[in-house]
Protein backbone atom coordinates (compact mmCIF):
# COMPACT_ATOMS: atom_id res chain seq x y z
CA UNK A 1 0.00 0.00 0.00
CA UNK A 2 1.43 2.95 -0.88
CA UNK A 3 4.92 1.84 -1.67
CA UNK A 4 6.10 4.17 -4.13
CA UNK A 5 5.67 7.03 -2.03
CA UNK A 6 6.94 5.27 0.70
CA UNK A 7 9.86 4.30 -0.41
CA UNK A 8 10.88 7.62 -2.46
CA UNK A 9 10.47 9.92 1.10
CA UNK A 10 12.92 7.19 3.10
CA UNK A 11 14.99 8.00 0.25
CA UNK A 12 14.75 11.72 0.84
CA UNK A 13 15.01 11.13 4.71
CA UNK A 14 18.18 9.42 4.35
CA UNK A 15 19.69 12.20 2.68
CA UNK A 16 19.30 14.44 5.81
CA UNK A 17 20.32 10.87 8.03
CA UNK A 18 23.99 11.73 7.62
CA UNK A 19 24.16 15.08 8.49
CA UNK A 20 25.71 16.04 11.76
CA UNK A 21 23.04 19.04 12.74
CA UNK A 22 20.00 20.47 10.76
CA UNK A 23 20.81 23.52 8.88
CA UNK A 24 17.77 26.10 7.12
CA UNK A 25 20.01 24.66 3.84
CA UNK A 26 19.84 20.99 4.48
CA UNK A 27 16.12 21.85 5.62
CA UNK A 28 15.37 23.03 2.48
CA UNK A 29 17.11 20.96 0.37
CA UNK A 30 15.16 18.08 1.99
CA UNK A 31 11.57 19.72 2.42
CA UNK A 32 12.56 20.60 -1.62
CA UNK A 33 12.94 16.78 -2.71
CA UNK A 34 9.79 15.83 -0.46
CA UNK A 35 7.22 18.52 -1.86
CA UNK A 36 8.28 16.95 -5.44
CA UNK A 37 7.78 13.68 -4.46
CA UNK A 38 4.37 14.55 -2.67
CA UNK A 39 3.30 16.12 -6.01
CA UNK A 40 4.32 13.06 -8.15
CA UNK A 41 2.44 11.40 -5.90
CA UNK A 42 -0.86 13.32 -7.28
CA UNK A 43 -1.22 15.12 -3.50
CA UNK A 44 -3.15 18.61 -3.78
CA UNK A 45 -0.50 21.10 -4.55
CA UNK A 46 -2.12 23.28 -2.01
CA UNK A 47 -2.31 20.68 0.21
CA UNK A 48 1.44 19.57 -0.28
CA UNK A 49 2.27 23.72 -0.20
CA UNK A 50 0.72 23.94 3.37
CA UNK A 51 2.31 20.39 4.49
CA UNK A 52 5.66 21.75 3.49
CA UNK A 53 5.45 25.17 5.11
CA UNK A 54 4.28 24.02 8.83
CA UNK A 55 7.00 21.19 8.94
CA UNK A 56 9.52 24.08 7.62
CA UNK A 57 8.61 26.04 10.44
CA UNK A 58 8.94 22.87 13.08
CA UNK A 59 12.10 22.11 11.59
CA UNK A 60 13.75 25.41 11.71
CA UNK A 61 12.25 25.79 15.44
CA UNK A 62 13.70 22.57 16.65
CA UNK A 63 17.25 21.53 18.19
CA UNK A 64 18.47 18.14 17.73
CA UNK A 65 19.34 16.76 21.20
CA UNK A 66 22.43 14.39 21.90
CA UNK A 67 20.32 11.33 21.88
CA UNK A 68 18.68 11.73 18.09
CA UNK A 69 19.98 12.24 14.81
CA UNK A 70 18.99 15.03 12.44
CA UNK A 71 17.20 12.33 10.24
CA UNK A 72 15.83 11.18 13.32
CA UNK A 73 13.82 14.88 14.69
CA UNK A 74 13.00 15.54 10.79
CA UNK A 75 11.10 12.38 10.32
CA UNK A 76 9.48 12.75 13.82
CA UNK A 77 7.93 16.21 12.73
CA UNK A 78 7.00 14.57 9.31
CA UNK A 79 5.27 12.03 10.99
CA UNK A 80 3.28 14.48 13.60
CA UNK A 81 2.44 16.17 10.41
CA UNK A 82 1.32 13.29 8.07
CA UNK A 83 -0.84 12.11 11.09
CA UNK A 84 -2.49 16.05 11.61
CA UNK A 85 -2.95 15.46 7.78
CA UNK A 86 -4.98 12.46 7.56
CA UNK A 87 -7.24 13.74 10.46
CA UNK A 88 -5.35 13.64 13.87
CA UNK A 89 -7.44 10.79 15.76
CA UNK A 90 -9.46 7.90 15.07
CA UNK A 91 -13.17 8.65 14.19
CA UNK A 92 -15.52 5.79 14.60
CA UNK A 93 -18.78 4.57 12.86
CA UNK A 94 -21.83 6.22 14.40
CA UNK A 95 -24.20 3.32 15.89
CA UNK A 96 -27.56 4.01 17.90
CA UNK A 97 -27.72 3.32 21.23
CA UNK A 98 -31.50 2.58 20.59
CA UNK A 99 -33.48 1.84 17.47
CA UNK A 100 -32.10 1.18 13.54
CA UNK A 101 -28.14 2.19 13.12
CA UNK A 102 -29.07 3.33 9.32
CA UNK A 103 -26.28 3.44 7.17
CA UNK A 104 -26.16 4.73 3.11
CA UNK A 105 -23.20 4.08 1.20
CA UNK A 106 -22.44 6.43 -1.92
CA UNK A 107 -19.53 7.05 -4.26
CA UNK A 108 -19.05 7.05 -8.17
CA UNK A 109 -19.76 3.58 -9.61
CA UNK A 110 -16.41 1.36 -10.04
CA UNK A 111 -15.52 2.36 -6.39
CA UNK A 112 -15.93 -0.54 -4.88
CA UNK A 113 -19.50 0.94 -2.83
CA UNK A 114 -21.15 -2.59 -3.23
CA UNK A 115 -18.10 -5.07 -1.80
CA UNK A 116 -17.50 -2.39 0.56
CA UNK A 117 -21.16 -2.42 1.92
CA UNK A 118 -21.01 -6.41 2.31
CA UNK A 119 -17.58 -5.93 3.90
CA UNK A 120 -18.80 -3.56 6.50
CA UNK A 121 -22.31 -6.00 6.77
CA UNK A 122 -20.33 -8.61 7.60
CA UNK A 123 -17.95 -6.67 10.58
CA UNK A 124 -21.05 -5.66 12.10
CA UNK A 125 -22.69 -9.01 11.96
CA UNK A 126 -19.30 -9.83 13.85
CA UNK A 127 -20.23 -7.21 16.74
CA UNK A 128 -23.41 -8.91 17.18
CA UNK A 129 -25.69 -6.33 14.94
CA UNK A 130 -28.38 -8.28 13.03
CA UNK A 131 -28.11 -6.51 9.69
CA UNK A 132 -29.86 -6.19 6.43
CA UNK A 133 -28.00 -4.75 3.44
CA UNK A 134 -30.36 -2.89 1.06
CA UNK A 135 -30.27 -2.74 -2.79
CA UNK A 136 -30.72 0.83 -3.95
CA UNK A 137 -28.96 0.59 -6.97
CA UNK A 138 -30.96 -0.15 -9.47
CA UNK A 139 -29.42 1.04 -12.97
CA UNK A 140 -26.06 -0.90 -12.85
CA UNK A 141 -26.27 -4.36 -14.34
CA UNK A 142 -26.48 -7.06 -12.02
CA UNK A 143 -25.85 -5.02 -8.87
CA UNK A 144 -28.59 -6.49 -6.92
CA UNK A 145 -27.68 -9.71 -7.73
CA UNK A 146 -23.98 -8.79 -6.99
CA UNK A 147 -25.00 -7.57 -3.42
CA UNK A 148 -27.06 -10.75 -2.84
CA UNK A 149 -24.32 -12.97 -3.92
CA UNK A 150 -22.24 -11.49 -1.59
CA UNK A 151 -24.78 -11.33 1.15
CA UNK A 152 -25.08 -15.78 1.01
CA UNK A 153 -21.44 -15.17 1.46
CA UNK A 154 -21.79 -13.60 4.87
CA UNK A 155 -24.79 -15.02 5.36
CA UNK A 156 -26.06 -11.66 5.91
CA UNK A 157 -30.25 -10.63 4.09
CA UNK A 158 -30.55 -8.29 1.45
CA UNK A 159 -33.93 -5.68 0.84
CA UNK A 160 -34.51 -6.16 -2.48
CA UNK A 161 -38.01 -4.85 -5.00
CA UNK A 162 -38.84 -5.96 -8.13
CA UNK A 163 -39.77 -2.31 -8.97
CA UNK A 164 -37.20 0.04 -10.66
CA UNK A 165 -37.25 2.72 -7.66
CA UNK A 166 -34.53 3.68 -5.88
CA UNK A 167 -36.29 6.34 -2.88
CA UNK A 168 -39.12 3.09 -2.80
CA UNK A 169 -36.37 0.93 -1.96
CA UNK A 170 -35.03 2.99 0.80
CA UNK A 171 -38.18 3.75 2.43
CA UNK A 172 -39.86 0.14 2.45
CA UNK A 173 -36.47 -1.50 3.61
CA UNK A 174 -37.19 1.10 6.98
CA UNK A 175 -40.57 -0.99 7.50
CA UNK A 176 -38.90 -4.35 6.73
CA UNK A 177 -36.37 -3.86 9.16
CA UNK A 178 -38.41 -2.83 11.78
CA UNK A 179 -41.00 -5.47 11.19
CA UNK A 180 -38.34 -8.28 10.97
CA UNK A 181 -36.35 -6.87 14.26
CA UNK A 182 -33.03 -6.09 12.47
CA UNK A 183 -30.80 -3.03 14.37
CA UNK A 184 -28.88 -1.92 11.60
CA UNK A 185 -29.42 -1.33 7.62
CA UNK A 186 -26.59 -0.29 5.04
CA UNK A 187 -28.15 1.01 1.91
CA UNK A 188 -25.79 0.72 -1.36
CA UNK A 189 -26.84 3.39 -3.58
CA UNK A 190 -26.66 4.08 -7.46
CA UNK A 191 -22.92 5.40 -8.95
CA UNK A 192 -22.46 6.53 -12.24
CA UNK A 193 -19.59 7.53 -13.88
CA UNK A 194 -19.50 10.70 -13.37
CA UNK A 195 -21.53 13.34 -10.82
CA UNK A 196 -24.57 14.48 -12.46
CA UNK A 197 -27.43 16.04 -12.06
CA UNK A 198 -29.89 13.16 -11.75
CA UNK A 199 -27.82 11.33 -9.37
CA UNK A 200 -26.91 14.17 -6.72
CA UNK A 201 -31.32 14.11 -6.64
CA UNK A 202 -31.57 10.68 -5.86
CA UNK A 203 -29.17 10.72 -3.18
CA UNK A 204 -30.41 14.16 -1.58
CA UNK A 205 -34.22 12.51 -1.72
CA UNK A 206 -33.13 8.91 -0.06
CA UNK A 207 -30.76 10.72 2.26
CA UNK A 208 -33.85 12.63 3.76
CA UNK A 209 -36.53 9.29 3.50
CA UNK A 210 -34.07 7.51 5.30
CA UNK A 211 -32.50 10.46 7.56
CA UNK A 212 -29.64 7.90 8.30
CA UNK A 213 -27.37 7.54 11.38
CA UNK A 214 -24.33 7.83 9.18
CA UNK A 215 -23.29 8.49 5.15
CA UNK A 216 -20.47 7.08 3.81
CA UNK A 217 -18.72 8.32 0.66
CA UNK A 218 -16.58 5.36 -0.95
CA UNK A 219 -14.00 6.52 -3.21
CA UNK A 220 -11.27 4.54 -4.91
CA UNK A 221 -7.97 5.41 -4.04
CA UNK A 222 -6.51 4.66 -7.25
CA UNK A 223 -7.99 7.73 -9.44
CA UNK A 224 -6.00 10.63 -7.17
CA UNK A 225 -6.97 14.43 -7.76
CA UNK A 226 -10.36 12.96 -9.16
CA UNK A 227 -11.59 11.40 -6.16
CA UNK A 228 -11.01 14.31 -4.10
CA UNK A 229 -12.87 16.19 -6.55
CA UNK A 230 -16.02 13.92 -6.48
CA UNK A 231 -15.66 13.81 -2.33
CA UNK A 232 -16.15 17.74 -2.60
CA UNK A 233 -19.09 17.39 -5.24
CA UNK A 234 -20.66 15.08 -2.86
CA UNK A 235 -19.71 16.54 0.57
CA UNK A 236 -21.57 19.83 -1.04
CA UNK A 237 -24.63 17.92 -1.87
CA UNK A 238 -25.26 15.38 0.77
CA UNK A 239 -23.17 16.59 3.43
CA UNK A 240 -21.79 12.77 4.33
CA UNK A 241 -20.09 11.88 7.47
CA UNK A 242 -17.18 9.85 6.87
CA UNK A 243 -14.73 8.29 4.04
CA UNK A 244 -14.23 4.94 3.01
CA UNK A 245 -10.57 4.50 0.57
CA UNK A 246 -10.52 1.59 -1.44
CA UNK A 247 -8.04 -0.21 -3.89
CA UNK A 248 -5.43 0.99 -1.75
CA UNK A 249 -3.76 -2.36 -2.24
CA UNK A 250 -3.57 -1.79 -6.07
CA UNK A 251 -1.16 1.27 -7.70
CA UNK A 252 -2.44 3.36 -5.10
CA UNK A 253 -0.03 6.64 -5.35
CA UNK A 254 -0.64 8.34 -2.17
CA UNK A 255 -2.82 11.62 -3.95
CA UNK A 256 -6.03 10.83 -2.71
CA UNK A 257 -5.24 9.43 0.67
CA UNK A 258 -3.29 12.47 1.89
CA UNK A 259 -5.41 15.25 0.50
CA UNK A 260 -9.06 13.89 0.49
CA UNK A 261 -8.99 15.16 4.81
CA UNK A 262 -7.78 18.04 4.31
CA UNK A 263 -9.34 19.19 1.09
CA UNK A 264 -13.48 18.09 2.22
CA UNK A 265 -12.50 17.93 5.78
CA UNK A 266 -14.48 14.88 6.66
CA UNK A 267 -12.40 11.68 8.18
CA UNK A 268 -11.67 8.96 6.32
CA UNK A 269 -12.76 5.59 8.73
CA UNK A 270 -12.13 2.76 6.83
CA UNK A 271 -9.59 1.94 4.54
CA UNK A 272 -10.33 -1.75 1.68
CA UNK A 273 -7.02 -3.38 1.17
CA UNK A 274 -8.44 -5.98 -1.36
CA UNK A 275 -11.61 -8.10 -2.79
CA UNK A 276 -11.71 -10.43 0.10
CA UNK A 277 -14.42 -9.85 2.27
CA UNK A 278 -12.08 -9.79 5.68
CA UNK A 279 -9.90 -7.05 3.94
CA UNK A 280 -11.64 -4.04 5.90
CA UNK A 281 -9.66 -2.05 8.53
CA UNK A 282 -10.35 0.90 10.36
CA UNK A 283 -8.79 4.18 9.63
CA UNK A 284 -6.20 5.34 11.90
CA UNK A 285 -4.09 8.32 10.56
CA UNK A 286 -0.97 7.48 13.06
CA UNK A 287 -0.64 4.28 11.64
CA UNK A 288 -1.42 5.22 8.33
CA UNK A 289 1.58 7.98 8.81
CA UNK A 290 3.55 5.38 10.55
CA UNK A 291 3.42 3.10 7.02
CA UNK A 292 3.57 5.82 4.90
CA UNK A 293 7.27 6.60 6.40
CA UNK A 294 8.21 2.42 6.00
CA UNK A 295 8.03 2.18 9.69
CA UNK A 296 5.35 -0.60 9.36
CA UNK A 297 2.17 -1.09 11.02
CA UNK A 298 2.69 -3.32 14.18
CA UNK A 299 -0.67 -2.43 16.18
CA UNK A 300 -2.73 -3.35 13.35
CA UNK A 301 -1.05 -6.41 12.91
CA UNK A 302 -1.57 -7.35 16.26
CA UNK A 303 -5.16 -6.67 15.87
CA UNK A 304 -5.73 -8.95 13.23
CA UNK A 305 -3.36 -11.73 14.94
CA UNK A 306 -5.85 -11.62 18.11
CA UNK A 307 -8.87 -11.23 16.37
CA UNK A 308 -8.07 -14.67 13.72
CA UNK A 309 -6.16 -16.72 16.41
CA UNK A 310 -8.53 -18.50 19.57
CA UNK A 311 -6.87 -18.23 22.79
CA UNK A 312 -7.54 -21.39 23.51
CA UNK A 313 -5.95 -23.20 20.67
CA UNK A 314 -2.73 -21.26 21.30
CA UNK A 315 -2.19 -22.71 24.35
CA UNK A 316 -3.15 -26.02 23.02
CA UNK A 317 -0.33 -25.31 20.07
CA UNK A 318 2.14 -24.06 22.69
CA UNK A 319 1.79 -27.30 24.66
CA UNK A 320 2.42 -28.81 21.38
CA UNK A 321 5.48 -27.66 20.77
CA UNK A 322 6.64 -28.35 24.12
CA UNK A 323 6.32 -31.74 23.50
CA UNK A 324 7.47 -31.45 20.27
CA UNK A 325 3.99 -33.01 18.89
CA UNK A 326 3.21 -29.95 16.15
CA UNK A 327 2.12 -31.76 13.02
CA UNK A 328 0.59 -31.28 9.81
CA UNK A 329 -2.97 -30.98 11.27
CA UNK A 330 -1.87 -28.05 13.50
CA UNK A 331 -0.04 -26.12 10.95
CA UNK A 332 -2.73 -26.39 8.56
CA UNK A 333 -5.00 -24.37 11.40
CA UNK A 334 -2.47 -21.93 11.11
CA UNK A 335 -2.91 -21.67 7.52
CA UNK A 336 -6.09 -20.60 8.02
CA UNK A 337 -6.11 -18.25 10.43
CA UNK A 338 -3.54 -16.71 8.75
CA UNK A 339 -6.09 -16.69 5.40
CA UNK A 340 -8.92 -14.81 7.09
CA UNK A 341 -5.77 -12.24 8.59
CA UNK A 342 -5.90 -11.01 4.89
CA UNK A 343 -3.32 -11.53 1.92
CA UNK A 344 0.14 -11.58 2.57
CA UNK A 345 1.45 -8.74 0.89
CA UNK A 346 -0.27 -6.67 3.07
CA UNK A 347 0.53 -8.15 6.45
CA UNK A 348 4.08 -8.35 5.04
CA UNK A 349 3.76 -4.50 4.53
CA UNK A 350 2.55 -4.12 7.77
CA UNK A 351 6.21 -4.96 9.54
CA UNK A 352 8.63 -2.19 9.73
CA UNK A 353 11.04 -1.57 7.54
CA UNK A 354 9.85 -4.48 5.05
CA UNK A 355 7.47 -2.45 2.79
CA UNK A 356 10.54 -1.20 0.45
CA UNK A 357 12.15 -4.53 0.40
CA UNK A 358 9.21 -5.99 -0.75
CA UNK A 359 8.13 -3.70 -2.78
CA UNK A 360 9.29 -5.36 -6.09
CA UNK A 361 8.88 -9.18 -4.87
CA UNK A 362 6.46 -11.35 -6.30
CA UNK A 363 4.50 -12.18 -3.38
CA UNK A 364 2.29 -15.18 -4.05
CA UNK A 365 -0.82 -15.32 -2.59
CA UNK A 366 -2.04 -18.58 -3.85
CA UNK A 367 1.45 -20.26 -1.79
CA UNK A 368 -0.77 -20.78 1.16
CA UNK A 369 -3.43 -22.20 -1.06
CA UNK A 370 -1.32 -25.08 -2.60
CA UNK A 371 0.14 -25.81 0.88
CA UNK A 372 -3.58 -26.32 2.04
CA UNK A 373 -4.28 -28.32 -0.82
CA UNK A 374 -0.98 -30.43 -0.30
CA UNK A 375 -1.93 -30.90 3.42
CA UNK A 376 -5.24 -31.89 2.46
CA UNK A 377 -4.07 -34.49 -0.18
CA UNK A 378 -2.41 -36.30 2.73
CA UNK A 379 -4.15 -39.22 5.07
CA UNK A 380 -4.78 -38.54 8.61
CA UNK A 381 -1.69 -40.87 9.91
CA UNK A 382 0.85 -38.93 7.35
CA UNK A 383 -0.27 -36.01 8.77
CA UNK A 384 0.24 -36.69 12.25
CA UNK A 385 3.64 -38.91 11.04
CA UNK A 386 5.24 -37.16 8.29
CA UNK A 387 7.99 -39.52 8.50
CA UNK A 388 6.19 -42.00 6.57
CA UNK A 389 6.08 -39.64 3.55
CA UNK A 390 8.14 -41.75 1.18
CA UNK A 391 8.29 -41.50 -2.82
CA UNK A 392 5.26 -43.39 -3.58
CA UNK A 393 3.20 -41.62 -0.91
CA UNK A 394 4.40 -38.28 -1.78
CA UNK A 395 3.62 -38.64 -5.34
CA UNK A 396 -0.36 -39.53 -4.92
CA UNK A 397 -0.32 -36.37 -2.76
CA UNK A 398 1.07 -34.16 -6.02
CA UNK A 399 -1.66 -35.90 -7.71
CA UNK A 400 -3.88 -35.16 -5.62
CA UNK A 401 -3.20 -31.41 -5.00
CA UNK A 402 -2.55 -30.82 -8.19
CA UNK A 403 1.00 -29.77 -7.81
CA UNK A 404 3.91 -31.34 -8.61
CA UNK A 405 6.43 -33.50 -6.13
CA UNK A 406 9.30 -30.55 -6.19
CA UNK A 407 6.17 -28.93 -4.34
CA UNK A 408 5.44 -31.44 -1.94
CA UNK A 409 8.94 -32.00 -1.14
CA UNK A 410 9.48 -28.47 -1.09
CA UNK A 411 7.16 -28.34 2.10
CA UNK A 412 7.89 -31.68 3.49
CA UNK A 413 11.60 -29.79 3.90
CA UNK A 414 10.04 -27.04 5.38
CA UNK A 415 8.16 -28.30 7.87
CA UNK A 416 10.51 -30.28 9.07
CA UNK A 417 13.19 -27.65 9.32
CA UNK A 418 10.57 -25.54 11.17
CA UNK A 419 9.59 -28.74 13.87
CA UNK A 420 13.39 -28.48 14.44
CA UNK A 421 13.28 -24.56 15.00
CA UNK A 422 10.47 -24.79 17.48
CA UNK A 423 11.89 -27.41 19.43
CA UNK A 424 15.06 -25.43 20.36
CA UNK A 425 12.63 -22.71 20.92
CA UNK A 426 10.49 -24.76 23.46
CA UNK A 427 12.86 -25.62 25.40
CA UNK A 428 14.19 -21.54 25.88
CA UNK A 429 10.01 -20.99 26.06
CA UNK A 430 7.83 -20.59 23.21
CA UNK A 431 6.36 -17.04 22.14
CA UNK A 432 4.85 -16.25 18.56
CA UNK A 433 3.12 -17.96 15.95
CA UNK A 434 4.25 -21.01 14.08
CA UNK A 435 4.42 -19.48 10.83
CA UNK A 436 7.08 -16.53 11.60
CA UNK A 437 9.49 -17.71 9.72
CA UNK A 438 7.88 -20.28 6.81
CA UNK A 439 8.87 -19.50 3.55
CA UNK A 440 5.75 -19.23 0.90
CA UNK A 441 6.80 -20.08 -1.98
Amino acid sequence: MLEELSLKLETTLKKVSGQGRLTEKNISDTLREIRRVLLDADVNYKVAKEFIEKVSEKALGSEVIASITPGQLITKIIFDELTVLLGGNYSDLKINGSGITSIMVVGLQGSGKTTFSAKLAKRLKESSRKVLLVAADIYRPAAIEQLKLLGEQISVPVFSLEEKNARKVASQSIGFAKDKGFDTIILDTAGRLHVDEEMMAEVSDIKNLLNPTEILFVVDSMTGQDAVNSAKSFNERVNYDGIVLTKLDGDARGGAALSIRSVVGKPIKFISNGEKLNSLESFYPDRLASRILGKGDVISLVEKAQQNFDEFEAQKLEEKFRKNKFDFDDFLKQIKAIKKMGSLSSLLGMIPGLGAQIKNAKIDDNALIRVEAIINSMTLQERSTPKILNGSRRKRIARGSGTSIQDVNRLIKQFGEMQKMMSRFSKKGFNGSALNNFKFN
